[in-house]
């Protein structure tokens, strides 16, 4: 006997209009980091929604609109990404993780990570409005980094650059894929071996702190 609890129609509807709405995003992030925002339309969208204009219209007012959910729902991802739940004295762990969770995202969802770079390299005219929470989260990382090199967990790094560049390393494999691929002699759709490719970018900033990356 089904022991779960049977969805009203009211509820039925609600979770078809959540599952359109995230189908619609989807379909905006993948338009906007191909074309840009300018370069979009929501014609396109719709057309890669499986929509009609008028229908997409009925869910979104504005082109703009849809771009800074889709920039929100990003800034949400990055956050998510993070791994709070890692013992903070384990600086090791937490790099090892994180870099796990950075790879294999950009890997799985390469238009999230355009987009977002390519709104920052047209000078963030949206996300501008937008830095506050974004950075909040940059200092508290930044104070974590700073707690393992005052306590001599690891050795000193500037944690603001540290950052910056463990963000470049892990959004490069989203963001210059074809580059990627060009240099591994991927065949068109394959991604790198994601296993390989964490091993090698953990032992990097795993080092860059003194950090055995076996004991690790």
């Amino acid at each position: 006997m089904d022991d779960e609890p049977k969805l009203t129609n009211r509820e039925k509807a609600a979770h078809r209009r959540h599952e359109l709405r995230r189908t619609i995003r989807q379909a905006a992030i993948e338009e906007f980091a191909l074309h840009g925002f300018t370069g979009s339309s929501t014609l396109a969208i719709a057309q890669r929604a499986g929509l009609s204009k008028p229908q997409l219209h009925y869910y979104i007012s504005s082109k703009e609109e849809l771009y800074e959910e889709a920039l929100e729902y990003i800034l949400g991802e990055w956050r998510r990404i993070y791994p709070s739940t890692i013992d903070p004295d384990r600086p090791g762990a937490f790099i090892r993780e994180y870099v796990r969770r950075k790879i294999e995202y950009v890997l799985d969802n390469p238009s999230v990570s355009r987009l977002f770079a390519s709104e920052v390299i047209a000078g963030a005219p949206f996300m501008s409005r937008r830095w506050g929470p974004f950075l909040a989260n940059i200092r508290k990382e930044s104070r974590v980094i700073r707690s393992w090199v005052d306590r001599g967990l690891i050795r000193p790094v500037d944690p603001l650059l540290f950052q910056v560049h463990l963000w470049a390393v892990t959004q490069n494999y989203a963001d210059f894929s074809a580059q990627i691929g060009a240099l591994m002699q991927l065949r068109p759709g394959e991604t790198p071996d994601r296993g390989h490719v964490v091993d090698e970018v953990t032992t990097l900033f795993l080092r860059a702190c003194g950090l055995d990356e076996k004991a690790a």
